[in-house]
Order: C-alpha cells, then sequence, then structure tokens
C-alpha cells in the first residue's frame, strides 16, 4: 500500500499540475482542495522543493508551482522520491535492496522471483504515465467483487 505521505504527495502534486502555468498556488487552496492537512502539506512541499520538483513563492502573491513541466514528472518518480520504492518487500527493491528476515536463501525464493517481475511491471507502468496525462475517475466499488 502507498503511504499516506505519498498519497498526499501525489494529489498536491497533481493540484499543482492541474494549474500549470497559472501562477503560485497558495498552500491553503491546495489543503483545501485536496483534503489534506495544512501542517502535513507544508512538510511535503518542503520536500518537493529539495527535491527541484516544485518552487516556492514567498510573499503575499506566494504560493508553489510545479519546478518542472507536469509531462515531465512521472508517478513512479513521486513514489520513489516519497517511498523509497517501488517494491513491495525489501529484498525484490532495486535501490533500496534488503534481505528479507526469517525468508529462504533469494537465489531459491519463488516469492522474490515473482516480487521483482511485479516490480519491474509496475515501474513500466508507472514510469509511462506523468502528470500531464488525464486519468480518469473510477466509481467506487459496490462491495461484491472478489
Amino acid at each position: 500500500m502507498l503511504s499516506q505521505k505519498t498519497r498526499y504527495t501525489i494529489r498536491a502534486l497533481q493540484h499543482l499540475a492541474d494549474t500549470w502555468r497559472q501562477g503560485p498556488v497558495r498552500l491553503d487552496a491546495i489543503a483545501e482542495s485536496q483534503n489534506i492537512p495544512r501542517k502535513f502539506l507544508t512538510v511535503i512541499l518542503s520536500e518537493m522543493v529539495r527535491e527541484g520538483v516544485v518552487i516556492s513563492h514567498r510573499g503575499r502573491d506566494g504560493g508553489y508551482e510545479l519546478a518542472l513541466a507536469p509531462v515531465d514528472i512521472r508517478y513512479g518518480d513521486i513514489i520513489r522520491l516519497t517511498r523509497g520504492s517501488l517494491a513491495l518487500v525489501p529484498c525484490a527493491a532495486r535501490n533500496a535492496h534488503e534481505h528479507c528476515a526469517n525468508c529462504l536463501p533469494e537465489a531459491e525464493c519463488r516469492l522474490r522471483g515473482l516480487m521483482v517481475t511485479l516490480r519491474d511491471e509496475m515501474a513500466a507502468m508507472l514510469d509511462k504515465v506523468t502528470l500531464a496525462d488525464p486519468i480518469t475517475p473510477v466509481p467506487p466499488f459496490d462491495g461484491t467483487e472478489d
């Protein structure tokens, strides 16, 4: 599962992508429209400024805007910046690889093989989709799905 921080970051960046080239957006406007706690959003946006994804403008007409065009910001990169990896288990991570505790040797573990394949497929998909791509909301599940 994505962390709450990652989900908030994606929603904040989607909001900034929706207002691309319209000038800085005030923190309160993002927090209110995206239902993100103001204090948490301040931390998130500060991190995105440090990473070079967002620009912060001070002053009366200040706010935040994307530092890059929405087409240049991939969802895979956002998740890697906030989560560190796309892998679901530590042994399948490329950059943050760790051996799993209480597991088989990696060369023998079929679960790891599955998770590496999943990570690669997920990375390929998330690295194709950018903040500029339209994403259609999906209706809620009715509870009868398996």
